[in-house]
């Protein structure tokens, strides 16, 4: 009986544990918002944020980051074919050692900085004109990408 007893215990305790794990499984197409399809990876950041606009009006910042028909703003060309070498471990040069994108330091990045708008950036937060922003998850995931290693994949 005492046996019976402790496997149904240890069985349950087992079906808990599954449960409370498969509840704690981020989803990224629920923390994505306006683009379910964004995943922490260079190119899904690129085609999903920089080169288009969302569903909750932000504008593509290829609209300024481009070096077709103007010189990008900032010197910042984010185009898909050369924007990972313009990002990473590149120095912004609007603020004096400040890197755009310093893998493993999503913080750190200027990058981040810029599209949350955090305090000593130089000039305005990303996207200008008031927004709409970058959302939450769409940063979550900016950032898991960045503290991942910033991978050109």
């Amino acid at each position: 009986m005492k046996v019976r007893t402790l496997r149904s215990l240890a069985l349950a305790a087992c079906v808990g544990l599954l449960a409370f794990a498969s509840g704690c499984d981020e989803k990224l197409t629920d923390i994505a918002g306006p683009s379910p399809g964004l995943t922490p990876t260079y190119s899904s950041i690129s085609q999903n944020i920089f080169a288009s606009t969302d569903s909750s009006g932000r504008t593509a910042c290829t609209q300024c980051h481009t070096d077709q028909g103007r010189t990008p703003a900032a010197g910042l060309n984010l185009r898909p074919e050369v924007g990972y070498a313009q990002l990473v471990n590149m120095p912004a040069p609007q603020k004096p050692g400040a890197i755009r994108v310093i893998p493993g330091d999503a913080e750190n990045s200027y990058l981040v900085q810029k599209l949350d708008g955090t305090p000593g950036i130089i000039g305005q937060r990303m996207p200008r004109n008031a927004g709409p922003f970058v959302t939450e998850g769409q940063m979550l995931i900016i950032r898991r990408w960045i503290n991942q290693g910033a991978q050109n994949n």
